[in-house]
């Protein structure tokens, strides 16, 4: 599958068949992770990778009751070791993250599974259920496997309305 097609097929599946996932396909999307670019090469970036019926239930309730993602194969808990602030000001964690996550979900949807960014979630209640400890930041979960449902067409604006060439000229936008 080309990048691009990845891209557009990718979306956020909120129904999953209770399927366990492959280990191949499994270590195959961590490993798009592991390749994912980092601020510095600090590779700062934890998953938890939650399989258990129990946990995954226990996550679920975490994330503000979405109990749509215990259904799937996996839940994929998305940690930061590092508090490092890039000179722009940025705090690498939530950016190292969400590009290592955006490598699982265009990986998982080429071999032909879906994932949903959770971002309604409490993370003291994550923390305790993974046992997280207190020095690492919980950032992301990302619900992993097989769809029961068919995705939406994605409404995005045109390109001429997101992009200006070599200097700001966005109108009506500050």
């Amino acid at each position: 599958m080309e990048i691009l097609e990845a891209i557009r097929k990718r979306y956020s599946c909120r129904k999953y068949e209770p399927k366990p996932l492959e280990p191949e396909k499994l270590n195959t999307v961590l490993e798009a992770a592991r390749l994912a670019p980092s601020a510095k090469n600090l590779q700062d970036w934890r998953f938890v990778v939650s399989t258990e019926p129990d946990i995954k239930s226990r996550l679920a309730q975490a994330a503000n009751n979405q109990t749509f993602i215990a259904d799937a194969g996996a839940i994929i808990t998305g940690c930061s070791i590092s508090d490092y602030t890039m000179r722009c000001g940025q705090n690498v964690a939530p950016i190292d993250l969400a590009i290592a996550m955006e490598h699982i979900a265009l990986q998982a949807t080429s071999l032909g599974l879906a994932t949903c960014w959770i971002g309604s979630f409490y993370p003291e209640k994550v923390r305790d259920v993974l046992n997280i400890p207190s020095n690492i930041e919980v950032v992301e979960l990302m619900a992993l496997g097989y769809p029961a449902d068919s995705p939406k067409p994605h409404k995005r604006v045109p390109l001429d309305e997101i992009v200006s060439r070599n200097k700001w000229e966005f109108e009506n936008q500050s």
